[in-house]
């Protein structure tokens, strides 16, 4: 492109990526986070960012709850921040209550669920694993298929349907594929393995607080889900779990730890489940992460979730956009329909040095070695003008040679 040609295309993407913040009808929200202006921060789906309601809140925790009430903090709220937390969540994945808890870790939630959905299904010891998943789901299915005499077969998640068999117990399926952002078919998969009577574990990392996420009307029997990437729960911000009410009262899962007991401070000899999805948990909550994303989730209040996916594909498709006429030829991973999340992924010779470049010059998102750059649009505070900043950086990249 003719460099007076460019300037004007520039000029041009500028003008709109203005107009489009300014009739951003979540535009306001980006004031309730701390986030740097000169920053453009598009890594949202690897870390969000504080909302400006954490700060105060942990201080009110750490001085008033742990410091003024002490050990009565527990009966006056915190042991059952689980649960309530997990149901400020449970809207967001389209739940309804008694059906998410907030505890533990990704991977620890991912065992959990992986162990009891093979005990729901005792006649059958295969795992279906997306063909594409991320590696700690990998790892854990792995684990638990040597732990429980399973095997796991990895399957494209597109023929999960068809893969399944009369030996397959369950298939675990990430929502939104981490690398490629694509949006996989949560119902019609979850229908499709249905029929073939084995259970749907869906993982929503990538998805909730990005995506529209129907677990209820999609008849999804078992889920998790992180917090710390669109929710802004902070870095290793608890986890969540979800059990469909109709799988609670079978739910049997591994670490049976005296979170999950039915009266944990009877200090009984044995183990009895909990109600209801407090069977879900394991042991001693981490009051000041789990108060922390509660703080968090305040930033979701009164913001419609519809709003939330038009935005992000909009995003999207300014930067597929900018793309297009800054850097023609870009090789993109990440679909072009809307059969994507809210991040967009392109190949890119040396992605770590290039990405340690962008970052110097406060253009902030990460890689995938060897080749792929990562750039999360999270729709609460992810502005137009971030988008065309972040092309503009590669195209730079580009004219001094990739």
């Amino acid at each position: 492109m003719e460099q007076s040609a460019r300037a004007a295309v520039g000029g041009e993407l500028t003008e709109l990526a203005r107009e489009l913040d300014e009739r951003d009808p979540l535009s306001g929200v980006r004031a309730e986070f701390e986030l740097d202006p000169e920053i453009a921060y598009l890594d949202g789906n690897s870390l969000g960012p504080p909302p400006r309601t954490v700060a105060p809140r942990m201080a009110e925790v750490v001085r008033e709850q742990w410091a003024g009430r002490l050990i009565r903090s527990w009966p006056e709220g915190w042991w059952d921040a689980p649960v309530r937390v997990g149901g400020r969540i449970a809207r967001l994945v389209g739940a309804a209550q008694g059906q998410v808890v907030a505890c533990d870790s990704t991977s620890v939630n991912l065992f959990k669920v992986m162990v009891a959905a093979l005990r729901l299904n005792p006649e059958r010891n295969e795992i279906l694993l997306d063909g594409n998943t991320f590696p700690t789901d990998g790892y854990i299915a792995d684990s638990v298929a040597r732990m429980m005499g399973a095997t796991v077969r990895r399957v494209p998640v597109p023929e999960m349907g068809a893969a399944a068999g009369p030996r397959t117990a369950a298939a675990l399926i990430n929502h939104v594929d981490y690398l490629s952002g694509r949006l996989h078919d949560m119902p019609g998969l979850t229908a499709e393995l249905r029929a073939a009577g084995a259970l749907g574990v869906w993982d929503l990392c990538h998805s909730v607080g990005a995506v529209p996420v129907e677990l209820d009307e999609s008849e999804v029997d078992l889920a998790v889900g992180c917090t710390y990437k669109f929710l802004n729960g902070g870095p290793g911000s608890p986890a969540f779990v979800y059990v469909a009410r109709r799988w609670q009262d079978r739910f049997d899962q591994p670490l049976s730890g005296w979170g999950g007991h039915r009266d944990p401070f009877a200090m009984a000899p044995s183990y009895t489940a909990g109600e209801g999805i407090d069977r879900a948990r394991s042991g001693t909550p981490d009051i000041l992460s789990l108060l922390a994303l509660d703080a968090a989730l305040d930033v979701w209040d009164g913001v419609e979730l519809s709003s939330v996916r038009a935005k992000g594909l909009a995003l999207g498709d300014f930067f597929l956009r900018c793309l297009d006429e800054l850097l023609p030829g870009t090789e993109v991973l990440t679909p072009r329909d809307s059969a994507r999340g809210h991040q967009i992924s392109i190949a890119w010779p040396d992605a770590e040095t290039a990405m340690t470049t962008l970052i110097r010059r406060g253009v902030i998102g990460d890689f995938r070695p060897p080749g792929v750059l990562r750039f999360g649009l999270a729709p609460l505070h992810t502005r137009y003008s971030d988008v065309l900043r972040a092309v503009c950086a590669l195209q730079e990249l580009a004219g001094n040679g990739r």
